[in-house]
């Protein structure tokens, strides 16, 4: 799914934020990438459970966008995803154009709560890698719009404080949800009806 070209992008956007780590910017100020193994791992289960919707929460530079757009053009998909910030939603897309992937994803520039009406469910997978503090909010937003037996991931949940996020999914009964320790912590909520 990772083709030569789609490889080439990877690997200077990581090397990028690798750069921006060791200069020891203010977190504010890097583009913050989902790992590559989390990037794979995410790839695989979007691909290896046939999702052809996703919704992804915070694009930062797109590393996580093209991750998915590789999913999306194995099975023929669409990743509908939002980004805060305006520059970074424009360099996010610039950076699925290279990677030939613009087809298979999108990125709107925009708080995800604002963009609600570019979100059309339902989606088979949905992916939350936004500030900490929103995942609730994020989750709110997009639980409504999950097929059942769809899947929310959220990112950093191991690294960064979000316990009142994982409190609160785990006193719901319409969904199933684990703690992956892959990387920084993923975990995985599984619809139920």
């Amino acid at each position: 799914m990772i083709d030569d070209h789609v490889r080439a992008v990877l690997d200077r956007l990581y090397a990028d934020d690798e750069q921006q780590r060791n200069a020891n910017l203010p977190s504010s100020q890097r583009t913050r990438n989902l790992t590559p193994d989390s990037g794979r791992f995410l790839m695989m289960l979007a691909a290896g459970s046939n999702a052809r919707r996703v919704v992804e929460i915070g694009s930062s530079n797109g590393v996580s966008t093209i991750w998915l757009a590789a999913a999306m053009r194995a099975t023929g998909g669409l990743a509908v995803v939002t980004e805060l910030i305006p520059e970074r939603a424009a360099e996010a897309n610039a950076n699925l154009a290279e990677a030939g992937l613009q087809t298979f994803a999108r990125v709107l520039a925009g708080a995800a709560g604002e963009l609600a009406n570019e979100l059309e469910g339902p989606f088979d997978l949905a992916f939350i890698d936004a500030e900490k503090d929103d995942y609730i909010a994020h989750f709110e937003l997009v639980w409504p719009l999950m097929r059942p037996r769809g899947i929310v991931v959220a990112d950093n949940v191991i690294s960064h404080d979000v316990l009142a996020y994982q409190e609160m999914l785990r006193t719901r009964e319409d969904c199933e949800t684990l703690t992956l320790p892959l990387d920084r912590g993923l975990e995985l909520t599984l619809r139920l009806r």
